[in-house]
């Protein structure tokens, strides 16, 4: 019986929320020979109390008796786990005395929660607030596994209520929190009654979407005292060896040591006796010890994704062994001895070295072989000729060309052109034959020139090369400079005067000291090699993969997740065919949001094409992952079964069909299998959601749109001067900093969709005018085309409309382009209407000029004064008082203030050094804000201080305050004493 959570989550709180509804409980009868019911707790604590040679004799015997070939697997994954995670549990099974219930052994099993009253034990945090001891502790198991920093927990329960986690079989932690990872390990010694214990990694994910890796090192030697620990998973830690405490555990059947940093295996591994699988694959192994041979009770054994080069004899000891894994590996060949193997059911041995398999191999009736990816039957690698005598290669001269010039010589003796930005131009000796002028000029990107596919990304401003059509007599190196990208190719594209076409394209770093930023790192260079000029461009797309398909079997694995796989059994085609394999990488996060469903998950995007359109004549099997949070185990349940959806698109993917009652849908603990028979967009969605396809259908169309946001800033030094950019919302912080300096303006727009590529205006309005005359000006608007790898910046002069003399506050109002030909039917249906084209609007402050030509802005430029004359005023110079007292604590004060975190990071950007300026500046920006705000600015001031903790502050403030008013009234009744004694003087 598994009485360990259900599954993994899949909500992204702060916490994590469990995905499980509780705990099952079952009940099985069993009897003794005495024929009285017997408990398997009642045995476990008679064990307890002999000793450890007693304690293995009955467990193996009772196994013995059971026969028991499987079980039950307690490696769940976690939220955030990586779906094709390496360490596959399917071959894993898990014994425990909990699962004898299910076997012949008479034995009784119940469970039932506990009845004794425990004391409220507060474990938040690191567990969120709703959850209590009763939501992660069962009589028998302890959860924490499902919460970031659950572990941390553990030794909270043990100092609250120790009594309760003492009876506990079965135990499963995160090991990505260092701290509380180490309080967890000085606890666990202590529960000597422990079956099953799991400390693994990679549960979640981080802020950048990768999975946070376990931080387990090593093992206290106080935890050989768990004697009766049949099941150990530390998997996805930093292990560097395996820890010699665990060669003390009599009884360890299932040892999981997946993705690890291991180098090596102990000598004396042969002391884990009663091991029936381990699994050690993703580690860094080169070699297994000898002494592996004799684990007698060894059925699986798993090596893959190591670095092992060759086998011990001793392997063909392992008489019980009836799953090998020893597949990515570096074996160029297999011992003779695995024909004494006569359990041995499946050996997995693909992608390795292997020219040959032993034929006592192939006389094992029941061994069923994978053995893909293998040069089997191709001759011997023939020894590498010497190197050629060459004459040492004289050192290309260099050349580093300026921003200001355009134009460079290059003479037959070859040259390596360094060009503004990061980009290289490599000349090879003799591909001129006499000294040629050439020219070099980056183009602004615009929508007649780049073209872009879908789901395409321009990296880089297209590099004009001239003269067009010179032929060189040897190839020459162009390296295109280009922004960051995340899995996804990165090509060179060449434009031929009507169409741009891919050239073969090699990633790799720039020269050292030649960077894109003065004192940056050298420049991300994408390189092709040319006979000709012409304009050049970087772009990136989705990964893919292609393959020649004939009548034989064959198996195509995507380059973006080895999970991903397209398996051709033979006789599929008669003709020969070219397939593609695109993967389109898709942030489940991103989805959840567009859904609304914090439940909904799907896996990587899929598009599959041929070269010609006849279907197969035997279906196509296509693995994806399961989408992350989503196991098999998920999946044994019918009604969640019945939430995983095959999604089927068009060619254009504008329609999308569930086709999952079609395909022979399948799965296994990682993995999801169907079938097709013609090649179009596929895509596995989890989620509860009844209208499936019509999701299905926005979600991608939004997909391809990006979250933008707008600025508009000044020139501090010139506020004619105004810079103007489009950018994503995850750039606009980093912006912002950059540019507070120098420019100041009023906050980003919200948030706007745009497509790569799509045309946007931005016009000055309400008494505004751009003073030049710009060919990128149309009707008085500045045009644009946004890149999301783009600056899309410009900087231009603007002045007051014409016959204004006094300061102007105008708006920068941002407009679509013409709607593009290709936009998604989804799409342009929304922007339909009056209001179609407008996106958001900026205010902008454009200051008069003087007879002097300076600045005049008095109109804007009131004194602040904060209150009224009968309540009393807050001054600038009071400001000023107060702010010299304020001091380290600005930033709770500014908070209090009602000013945002983003607000105060950049005020603390700009003034640098400078902390007096800076909490002025906090001042004077939130009273400003309080000029159209109503009363009550004095009081709201004076409580932010009071929140702040700083009372001497508030008490200065109201004694400012009433000191003010006390001035008021005594010149009222000075004034009203002065209008007395005039009247009666008249009189």
């Amino acid at each position: 019986m598994n009485t360990d959570a259900d599954d993994d989550p899949a909500s992204n709180d702060k916490y994590g929320e469990k995905a499980t509804d509780g705990y099952e409980e079952r009940r099985v009868e069993k009897t003794s020979k005495s024929g009285a019911p017997v408990s398997p707790l009642d045995l476990v604590d008679h064990l307890s109390r002999g000793d450890a040679a007693c304690q293995m004799d009955v467990i193996r015997g009772m196994l013995a008796k059971a026969s028991i070939q499987q079980f039950h697997d307690d490696v769940d994954q976690g939220e955030g786990a990586v779906p094709g995670s390496p360490c596959s549990p399917a071959s894993t099974r898990v014994p425990s005395p909990t699962s004898f219930a299910s076997s012949n052994i008479p034995l009784e099993l119940y469970f039932t929660s506990s009845s004794s009253s425990s004391p409220l034990v507060s474990l938040s945090p690191p567990l969120p607030p709703s959850k209590d001891l009763s939501s992660v502790l069962t009589p028998t198991s302890l959860v924490l596994d499902v919460y970031r920093g659950g572990a941390g927990a553990l030794a909270q329960i043990w100092s609250c209520v120790p009594e309760d986690l003492k009876g506990i079989r079965t135990i499963r932690l995160g090991s990505e929190d260092q701290a509380g990872l180490d309080s967890a390990l000085s606890v666990l010694p202590n529960l000597t009654l422990l079956t099953s214990v799991s400390i693994r990694g990679n549960r979640f994910h981080n802020s950048q979407g990768d999975p946070s890796p376990g931080l387990l090192t090593r093992l206290p030697s106080s935890f050989s005292r768990l004697s009766l620990l049949v099941h150990l998973d530390l998997s996805f830690n930093q292990l560097s060896s395996l820890p010699t405490c665990l060669l003390s555990l009599p009884l360890l059947s299932v040892l999981l040591l997946c993705c690890n940093r291991l180098t090596a295996l102990p000598h004396d591994v042969d002391r884990l006796s009663s091991l029936i699988s381990l699994s050690v694959m993703g580690n860094k192994l080169v070699s297994l010890p000898p002494s592996l041979g004799a684990l007698k009770a060894l059925k699986t054994l798993c090596v893959s994704n190591n670095h092992l080069q060759q086998l011990p004899n001793e392997i063909g000891s392992l008489g019980a062994l009836t799953t090998l894994d020893l597949s990515n590996n570096n074996l160029k060949r297999l011992p003779e001895t695995m024909g004494f193997l006569s359990s041995l059911r499946n050996l997995v041995i693909s992608s390795n070295d292997l020219r040959q398999v032993p034929d006592c191999l192939t006389k094992l009736p029941l061994l069923k072989m994978d053995t893909l990816d293998n040069p089997l039957g191709k001759p011997p690698t023939p020894p590498p000729l010497p190197p050629p005598k060459v004459k040492a290669e004289t050192k290309i001269p260099e050349l580093h060309v300026r921003f200001d010039e355009h134009s460079f010589s290059v003479t037959p003796a070859g040259c390596h052109v360094f060009l503004p930005g990061g980009s290289e131009l490599l000349f090879p000796p003799g591909c001129l034959q006499t000294t040629t002028e050439l020219r070099w000029a980056e183009k602004r990107p615009c929508r007649k020139l780049v073209r872009l596919q879908e789901h395409e990304i321009l990296l880089s401003r297209p590099l004009e090369l001239e003269p067009h059509g010179m032929m060189f007599l040897k190839p020459v190196q162009v390296r295109v400079s280009h922004r960051r990208v995340k899995k996804r190719e990165v090509v060179v594209r060449r434009f031929d005067g009507q169409s741009w076409s891919s050239l073969p394209t090699v990633r790799k770093r720039g020269s050292e000291g030649h960077s894109s930023h003065p004192g940056g790192r050298p420049a991300r260079l994408a390189c092709c090699s040319v006979l000709q000029f012409s304009w050049f461009m970087a772009v990136s797309c989705p990964m893919k993969d292609t393959c020649s398909l004939t009548a034989e079997k064959n198996l195509l694995v995507s380059s973006f997740h080895p999970g991903i796989k397209l398996h051709f059994s033979p006789d599929s085609t008669i003709e020969q065919r070219n397939i593609t394999l695109e993967v389109v990488d898709v942030a489940v996060r991103e989805v959840q949001a567009l859904c609304g469903d914090p439940d909904v998950s799907v896996s990587p995007l899929l598009c599959l094409s041929q070269s010609t359109s006849a279907d197969f004549l035997r279906p196509i099997k296509v693995q994806l992952p399961l989408p992350p949070g989503v196991t098999g185990q998920t999946l044994e349940q019918p009604q969640q079964r019945s939430c995983l959806h095959v999604l089927h698109g068009d060619p254009a993917a504008q329609t999308w069909i569930d086709i999952t009652s079609s395909v022979s849908l399948t799965f296994d603990h990682l993995y999801a299998f169907f079938y097709v028979t013609h090649f179009s967009w596929y895509w596995l969605w989890y989620t509860t959601k009844t209208n499936v396809c019509g999701v299905v259908r926005k979600i991608y169309q939004k997909l391809k749109q990006f979250k933008v946001q707008f600025l508009v800033r000044q020139r501090r030094s010139d506020p004619f001067q105004v810079l103007v950019q489009c950018l994503p919302s995850s750039k606009v912080e980093s912006r912002l900093h950059s540019l507070s300096r120098q420019y100041d303006g009023p906050q980003p727009t919200d948030l706007c969709d745009l497509l790569e590529g799509e045309q946007f205006f931005a016009g000055f309005e309400k008494g505004l005018d751009i003073s030049s005359d710009r060919p990128d000006c149309m009707e008085g608007r500045l045009s644009f085309v946004f890149y999301s790898s783009m600056d899309n910046v410009k900087e231009i002069c603007i002045s007051p409309a014409e016959g204004v003399t006094v300061p102007v506050r105008g708006q920068v109002s941002f407009y679509r382009g013409e709607m593009p030909e290709d936009l998604p039917e989804e799409v342009s249906r929304k922007r339909r209407g009056p209001d179609n084209r407008w996106l958001a609007a900026l205010p902008l402050i454009l200051p008069a000029l003087n007879s002097e030509n300076n600045y005049v802005m008095e109109e804007f430029q009131r004194p602040l004064n904060l209150g009224d004359p009968e309540s009393g005023f807050l001054t600038e110079t009071n400001l000023l008082t107060i702010s010299h007292r304020i001091g380290p604590d600005w930033r709770v004060i500014g908070l209090n203030l009602g000013l945002s975190y983003q607000e105060l990071n950049r005020m603390e950007y700009k003034y640098r050094g400078d902390l007096g300026g800076l909490v002025l500046d906090v001042l004077f920006v939130w009273a400003r804000r309080q000029e159209n705000s109503g009363p009550g600015a004095l009081q709201r001031l004076v409580d932010a201080m009071l929140k702040s903790e700083r009372k001497d502050i508030a008490d200065e403030i109201e004694d400012i305050v009433n000191l003010g008013r006390e001035k008021y009234n005594e010149s009222i009744k000075r004034v009203g004493l002065q209008g007395e004694g005039a009247s009666r003087d008249e009189m």
